[in-house]
């Protein structure tokens, strides 16, 4: 009888996470696109470690381009989309410099945008992985892996992107005030 519970237990937490992905999606959208406060030594630590994320990023994209072709040209496609889309949220972002220090909203309209690249990118990855136990041979799914790469070069670039905007849009701020 023990044994019965293993695959309840293992069906209990699929379906858990199935519930709570949505539900961090959502989450996620809403905490993006809330109005914030530009907290200088966060701005400074986030670009700061924005770099090594980056190198980080495409030693990961180098190395498995070993399996997957053509994995470090997504992802510098990817990264290089997402300094133009960081670009974009910068010029779209409203700012509100008051007396406590920058607030800033992003634009709502990118960040779903952005949160529905990445809900599209983990259905196609879930549907890979079913293709992938089917009938059909390694050679016919593996190679598209490298969109991962290309979502997570776009959601890098971006955030470089944004970050350092913020932090230069902070500074002006703090020389006129």
């Amino acid at each position: 009888m023990p044994l019965l519970l293993i695959p309840l237990a293992l069906l209990v937490l699929v379906l858990l996470w199935a519930l709570l992905v949505p539900l961090g999606l959502v989450l996620r959208y809403r905490a993006g696109s809330a109005r914030r406060r530009a907290v200088p030594w966060a701005l400074g630590l986030a670009v700061a470690l924005s770099l090594p994320s980056l190198l980080l990023f495409f030693a990961g994209a180098w190395t498995v381009g070993h399996w997957v072709e053509d994995a470090t040209v997504f992802a510098a496609a990817g990264w290089l989309a997402g300094l133009a889309t960081g670009v974009l949220g910068l010029a779209l972002t409203r700012f509100e410099p008051t007396a406590g220090g920058l607030y800033y909203t992003p634009n709502r309209w990118l960040v779903l945008s952005l949160t529905l690249i990445v809900a599209a990118r983990v259905a196609i990855g879930l549907w890979q992985a079913a293709h992938a136990w089917g009938d059909a041979p390694a050679a016919a799914w593996w190679p598209r892996q490298g969109g991962l790469f290309a979502v997570g070069g776009l959601l890098l670039g971006h955030y470089q992107a944004y970050a350092l905007g913020l932090r230069r849009r902070l500074r002006r701020a703090d020389l006129r005030g």
